[in-house]
């Protein structure tokens, strides 16, 4: 019988009150370690103990890994060095290398001393790689195998080394020296001979990637090739462990958000449980310089005052100048971040993307431009405030859409993070780029609207 999460965490709780462990663990046989997660969290604070202290350690290690860091270093702590060790044995490497960069050196320590020593000497390996990397996100729980195994030796293996690996989707071939030579899947087993040499049905074409590769790239290559994961190798062409599709997957997740947050000028995270202090300062670094260079907006308005004194009309579509610029800047600014991170960038991608984007303002522009000229005609009965007013917009959105496309570019030109060319910034340069096309065409027709 299918049971709703909320009718879920009733019974739990009425378990847990009651001591009906059995009836508990029947219960969670079949969650998925997400949902573990979700009801875990849903839990008033009085039953989390007794809830871990119901599940077996395999439970709770899948558990852990589904969890924010507060939390994961929050049940370690309530587990006890002890039964956390045992926990942490089970649990994937590179999910608790991640967890224990989370605390401090000294913390980590009585933790990764209390577990297995060969399980203790890998996470350190793994806590050793810079963040971000290839190393960083890899795991070392996959099966390899010998260059000269028979079909039968593989299989062999494989049922032995089945529950410690993190997906059996691939082998990894191996030679005497210890380097990646091929790589066989799983259907290839199913579909050869047993007595058939593994030499003689590995794909000997293997896509690596190196150790310090950034996670963006290594993100891309899975991407590209579609691959469930892809092998880590040393300078010397060892394997040292793999990347697998659901740590990719994080990866975009988290890359994305930062480039939103990037976007939006925060350059930090602000979420649902932010609270209103730590939310205003992490926004105002960026919103105080974009108000000293808003200031520049008005410098451009009082040195045309005397234009805007005799004509008056040219306040009204001030407004709708400036945010149209601003809006197709950002457009363009969303569209080459995210090209950045799936396309191969060079010399002819580049000349290609500015020419397309100066047509995409000329069109949109000529569009608006129109439409606005008509709008000011009619409104005003004045065909030269329809003319400034219309030209000036064709040439500031195509400035616009130009300058979204163009500094972004730049910034990666030169290893900038093109996503701190955020919307508010691009915005506040369009501001001042529209409103001094604008001006300065009411200034040169300023007698024929007069």
């Amino acid at each position: 019988m299918y049971l709703t999460e909320d009718q879920l965490l009733v019974l739990i709780i009425k378990h847990i009150k009651e001591q009906k462990k059995t009836d508990f663990k029947n219960l969670i046989e079949e969650l998925q370690p997400y949902d573990l997660a979700v009801i875990y969290k849903s839990l008033p604070e009085k039953h989390r103990h007794k809830y871990l202290l119901f599940m077996d350690q395999k439970k709770i290690a899948v558990l852990i890994q589904e969890l924010e860091p507060e939390l994961q270093i929050d049940i370690l702590h309530k587990l006890g060095i002890e039964k956390s060790s045992n926990v942490m044995n089970l649990m994937e490497n590179d999910d608790l290398a991640d967890l224990l960069n989370e605390l401090s050196t000294d913390s980590a320590r009585p933790f990764l001393k209390s577990m297995e020593k060969d399980e203790s000497q890998t996470v350190k390996n793994l806590m050793s790689y810079p963040p971000e990397t290839a190393g960083g996100i890899m795991t070392n729980r996959y099966v390899w195998i010998r260059d000269n195994y028979t079909v039968r030796d593989a299989v062999d293996k494989l049922k032995v080394f089945a529950e410690m690996a993190e997906n059996l989707y691939y082998l990894y071939v191996l030679n005497d020296q210890k380097k990646l030579v091929g790589v066989v899947s799983y259907r290839d087993l199913l579909l050869a001979s047993i007595e058939e040499k593994i030499e003689d049905i590995m794909f000997t074409r293997v896509i690596s990637v190196p150790a310090d590769l950034d996670q963006e790239e290594v993100a891309t290559i899975i991407e590209r090739y579609d691959f469930i994961s892809v092998p880590v190798v040393d300078d010397a062409g060892k394997l040292i462990g793999i990347i697998t599709v659901d740590d990719v997957i994080d990866v975009f997740i988290k890359e994305a958000n930062e480039d939103i947050e990037k976007l939006s000028a925060t350059g930090k995270t602000i979420d649902f449980q932010t609270n209103a202090v730590t939310a205003s300062f992490r926004r105002l670094p960026w919103l105080v310089l974009l108000l000293f260079i808003g200031v520049i907006s008005g410098s451009i308005i009082s040195n045309f005052e005397g234009t805007l004194q005799k004509v008056v009309a040219l306040a009204y579509f001030m407004p709708m100048i400036a945010g149209m610029t601003g809006n197709t800047g950002t457009q363009s600014l969303a569209v080459v971040v995210r090209g950045l991170v799936s396309n191969e960038i060079d010399g002819n991608t580049i000349r290609k993307l500015i020419i397309r984007e100066l047509n995409v303002g000329l069109i949109i522009g000529v569009i608006c431009g129109l439409l606005i000229a008509l709008i000011a005609f009619i409104w005003k009965g004045n065909l030269i405030l329809g003319i400034v007013v219309g030209s000036s917009l064709l040439m500031t959105l195509i400035i616009g859409t130009l300058a979204g496309t163009i500094i972004p570019l730049i910034l990666y030109k030169f290893n900038v993070d093109p996503a701190v060319a955020s919307g508010p910034l691009i915005t506040t340069l369009n501001d001042i780029f529209s409103l001094t096309v604008y001006f300065t065409m009411a200034t040169i027709f300023i007698s024929y609207l007069m």
